[in-house]
């Protein structure tokens, strides 16, 4: 027996599902938004904390830990700084996939799915994992605890790289449409 076609809707009932997905597209912007903050609160404190330090260090420079500790105080703020950049990565692809496409911004940064912005977000975190993991090896003191959050850290990264070789395959399958990944 063959399916008849599904009635169309009516006016109402588009105007309410038009409103819960405009609804839902504030909700995203606000997102869009938060995730801007964050951002924008991050560089604002790495920016701070350079000062604070740098003006710190001026003040005992030819100490011998002066220098390990601008070391130290680069490589955090470098791991704020990447964060930073992630949420703002977030926040740009929200933007990009559910409400407009963000003027004025490099081509790098243009987001066209959610693939995209995943692949970005996937580069960022595990360079702020090796930062992060060079910050504390410059810290260490000795003894075998950092080769297990070592090893920890590299189990991640081996995840999140392979997890990203999968998705970059997934993205030119051989049977997907040329246009479906196709830059605008």
């Amino acid at each position: 027996m063959p399916k008849r076609p599904a009635p169309p809707l009516s006016r109402t009932r588009r105007v309410t599902l038009a409103g819960a997905f405009g609804f839902t597209r504030l909700i995203v912007e606000l997102g869009v938004l938060s995730s801007f903050a964050f951002s924008l609160a991050l560089f604002v404190a790495a920016i701070a904390q350079a000062y604070v330090t740098i003006r710190a260090a001026l003040g005992d420079l030819g100490e011998a830990h002066t220098t390990k500790t601008l070391i130290v105080a680069a490589v955090e703020q470098a791991d704020t700084l990447l964060v930073g950049v992630a949420l703002l990565i977030i926040s740009f692809g929200l933007q990009a996939l559910f409400v407009g496409r963000v003027q004025n911004v490099p081509r790098w940064l243009h987001i066209d799915s959610f693939d995209d912005l995943k692949q970005k977000l996937i580069g960022i975190v595990i360079v702020a994992l090796s930062v992060n993991f060079f910050s504390v090896a410059l810290e260490w003191k000795g003894g075998t605890d950092i080769l297990v959050y070592g090893a920890a850290i590299a189990a991640v990264i081996l995840a999140v790289g392979a997890y990203s070789v999968i998705l970059s395959r997934q993205g030119h399958r051989p049977d997907a449409p040329d246009d479906q990944h196709a830059a605008p």
